[in-house]
């Protein structure tokens, strides 16, 4: 099928539905990354555009939509609880998370029980709903056992606060010891064609214990959408500006990774995006990409690649 048939399929596609982890969490096998909406990619976008892209998503299936309190910090979540008036909460499994801050031009981490329960009393106040289905600590606070972050959230578990927990860019060891004081329904980390270290130790962790992946960045932080000319476009307020991968030095090996890319796109008939996006889907049914965008046409280009057909390469 040529690449403009397949986004007419795209059109009509209904995005399936995965099991996350062991303890019945189930998510759309494509999740919607919400931060660029808000923080770190420049500009935020306008609000009536990103809640007419969010509705889209959910009437196409996507219903994993994924934010945190430090995007904004804050809007991204206020944003979140607006589109998801009027019956649209019933219709997604709604994940933020807490433990960053960003105040003065600094990141702090915290993982105290006191913060905790403060950060997610202030993430229902703002996304204006009673319980929030997936609670991850962001950044693990190295200063604070994880035994005794996870027992907090726990406690939230158990007063109907928050439906599963879990853990965003943790190690394999600190996944096994909050594991072991209560069920982590899903890790969060980047996995593309373009960061594989977590195949070594932290996939095979979670794989052993029954716990759910959520990739974010599947499309190598727009790398894989733009090409090596993304780096000289990077508007000012982007973060990417100041990751080393990104930076013009690394330019020559990034530009050849795109066309080895781009050359096995071009013999699949799809994009560099599409493809990389298809690689990630291809790791197991117990893997959920949750690629961003803040345009519909993206995230039909997005759902091209769930035509049953184009998920498994050849």
């Amino acid at each position: 099928m040529a690449a403009a048939a397949a986004a007419a399929a795209a059109a009509e596609v209904k995005v399936p539905r995965i099991k996350l982890g062991s303890q019945g969490c189930e998510v759309s096998a494509q999740g919607l990354g919400c931060m660029g909406m808000s923080a770190f990619y420049g500009t935020p976008k306008p609000e009536p555009d990103m809640i007419k892209l969010i509705h889209h998503a959910i009437s196409r299936g996507i219903t994993h939509l994924d934010t945190s309190d430090v995007y904004g910090p804050h809007t991204n979540e206020i944003l979140i609880g607006k589109a998801l008036k009027e019956g649209m909460r019933a219709k997604v499994e709604l994940a933020t998370k807490f433990a960053v801050s960003y105040e003065d031009g600094k990141f702090d981490i915290c993982g105290d029980p006191a913060y905790v329960r403060a950060a997610c009393e202030a993430s229902l106040k703002r996304l204006d709903v009673d319980c929030i289905d997936l609670y991850y600590q962001h950044r693990i606070d190295t200063g604070v056992p994880i035994e005794v972050t996870i027992g907090e959230l726990k406690k939230l578990v158990e007063e109907g606060k928050i439906k599963y927990i879990g853990l965003s860019e943790a190690s394999a060891s600190t996944i096994r010891r909050a594991h072991a004081v209560h069920p982590i329904t899903a890790i969060q980390l980047e996995w593309s064609l373009w960061s594989r270290d977590v195949e070594e130790e932290i996939i095979p962790t979670c794989r052993e214990l029954g716990i759910g992946i959520v990739a974010y960045s599947p499309l190598g932080q727009g790398f894989f959408s733009s090409g090596p000319k993304l780096i000289e476009n990077l508007t000012e307020g982007d973060f990417r500006k100041y990751l080393p991968r990104f930076q013009a030095e690394n330019l020559e090996h990034n530009k050849k990774l795109y066309e080895r890319v781009n050359a096995i796109a071009s013999r699949k008939g799809c994009t560099p995006s599409q493809l990389a996006l298809a690689w990630v889907h291809h790791q197991g049914n117990d893997v959920c990409p949750i690629p961003g965008t803040t345009k519909i046409e993206n995230l039909i280009v997005c759902l091209w690649m769930l035509v049953e057909y184009f998920i498994f390469l050849d």
